[in-house]
């Protein structure tokens, strides 16, 4: 039963931005890329691009799918159509970098 909430956790997707400098993304299931000026998330609803300056992970729990960055936020952009399937942000993800 724990497994079961946990994996209901896990599978909800929430932002949460504070004043542009602290950003919090749930239903992370992989980081896919990250530097200071880009953070690329796979997320339960889709691939999440998170766009800035001086962009740093400040805490990273992918067992509960959390991941906190700080820095300044330019953009927050969902590169695809909300598909809830890892195959489909692979395939988007090498079509973006050939």
């Amino acid at each position: 039963m724990a497994d079961e909430r946990t994996r209901r956790e896990f599978d909800k997707h929430q932002v949460l931005s504070v004043n542009r400098q602290y950003t919090e993304v749930t239903g992370v299931q992989n980081i896919e890329s990250f530097d200071t000026k880009e953070f690329v998330l796979q997320t339960s609803s889709g691939m999440l691009s998170i766009r800035g300056e001086n962009l740093h992970i400040k805490a990273l729990s992918l067992e509960t799918g959390l991941v906190s960055i700080e820095g300044v936020v330019f953009d927050l952009t969902y590169l695809d159509d909300g598909y809830h399937g890892a195959e489909k942000g692979k395939k988007l993800l090498s079509r973006l970098f050939r």
